[in-house]
């Protein structure tokens, strides 16, 4: 028998949080790759949709929109904002986003901010961010 230990199969908030974030890392990564290629990146989700005549609900396959963080900075240089929801992670104090050299070194850092992301570099940021995300919903709800 192997041995025991008691490692839970439910991924803890922090380890969710993080795993949605290299999700959309990951989709940044896909969308440069097809820019570069010249060809257009569409990832699939599914949709409920309920049949008007029948009324039953079925799963529906349709495009997921993806909008790029890259953006040129004040400056002229290529920059990268990393995202987390709707809001942009403060990466340090002040600092917003990831200015590059070069856009070919843009997957390599992309590559480089996943990497930190899963070792959890960025869990304080992470949760300060997904904390006024969370912040923002209940004062939606109350009003």
């Amino acid at each position: 028998m192997p041995p025991l230990t008691t490692a839970s199969s439910v991924p803890t908030l922090l380890q969710q949080r993080r795993n949605k974030l290299i999700r959309r890392i990951w989709e940044q990564i896909e969308l440069v790759k097809c820019q570069a290629a010249g060809t257009q990146f569409a990832p699939i989700k599914y949709r409920s949709v309920r049949d008007a005549e029948t009324g039953v609900r079925r799963q529906v396959e349709v495009p997921k929109r993806v909008n790029s963080w890259v953006f040129t900075a004040d400056n002229g240089k290529t920059a990268v904002a990393i995202r987390y929801g709707a809001r942009v992670l403060e990466l340090a104090r002040g600092k917003f986003a990831v200015e590059i050299a070069s856009p070919a070194q843009l997957i390599p850092t992309l590559e480089l901010i996943k990497t930190a992301i899963d070792a959890g570099e960025l869990d304080e940021q992470l949760a300060t961010t997904a904390g006024s995300v969370r912040a923002s919903f209940k004062r939606s709800a109350g009003d």
